[in-house]
């Protein structure tokens, strides 16, 4: 029997495997995909991005089925098909889950959609040096670097196009082993990681801001939770 396969499914930023530099590792003991979502491309012009589509990538990646591992908006396609066809989906994990539609009622998922929903909802009649200037002052309240580079400039129009999280169809979560991990940074994330916890995920928290799974304590929860997960599948 050949190895478990497990998909890995990026967020907003780096895409493919650049999105996963510590899990490089598992190809060891995993047959690894690092997929690309829809829209996302080194060369070719952004598109819109979709929540649907991406779950469609997802699926083909997993072939027979598998384990899936996805960060921040990717989380959301993860979980649509966790959802729609848990057959093919061995174990969940979670990190950093922009899945706010599961918590639109919640306070601080309340309160990021009143802040993000106006401008996402002026998006397409900004430039994307706009958009990205008030985006990263409305999340971080910070000024970002003027994008020069292409692969900067792109990286801009993506994030311009990008689907909102809580308006995708989510509105019960997976009956497969879930594994939800937060940075600890940010009430909002706290927030969805609880509320899954509370159906039955298993919650654990890694420093890191955004991207706990690029620190030595993240990828080994990562790691042990897809091997715990592999030995489960061979009793």
């Amino acid at each position: 029997m050949g190895a478990e396969r497990v998909v890995f499914v990026h967020g907003s930023g780096s895409f493919g495997a650049a999105a996963w530099p510590r899990q490089h590792g598992l190809s060891l003991d995993f047959d690894c995909l690092y997929i690309r979502r829809h829209g996302f491309s080194a060369t070719e012009e952004p598109v819109a991005t979709g929540h649907d589509r991406d779950q469609e990538i997802v699926a083909d990646a997993l072939g027979g089925g598998g384990h899936v591992v996805a960060h921040s908006q990717g989380a959301v396609a993860a979980m649509m098909l966790a959802v729609d066809r848990p057959e093919l989906v061995r174990s969940l994990t979670l990190v950093e889950p922009a899945c706010f539609s599961l918590t639109a009622d919640l306070p601080a998922t309340a309160a990021h959609i009143a802040l993000m929903a106006p401008l996402l909802a002026e998006r397409h009649a900004m430039s994307d040096d706009d958009f990205l200037r008030a985006f990263v002052r409305r999340v971080f309240d910070a000024d970002p670097r003027t994008p020069v580079t292409g692969d900067a400039r792109r990286d801009a129009a993506r994030l311009r196009l990008q689907s909102p999280p809580w308006e995708a169809p989510l509105a019960i979560v997976p009956g497969v082993p879930t594994l939800v991990l937060t940075g600890g940074w940010e009430p909002l994330y706290e927030e969805v990681a609880e509320y899954l916890a509370g159906t039955g995920a298993t919650h654990r928290v890694a420093p890191g801001g955004h991207r706990p799974h690029d620190t030595p304590e993240g990828d080994a929860l990562i790691r042990a939770f897809l091997r715990a997960g592999r030995h489960e599948a061979a009793a």
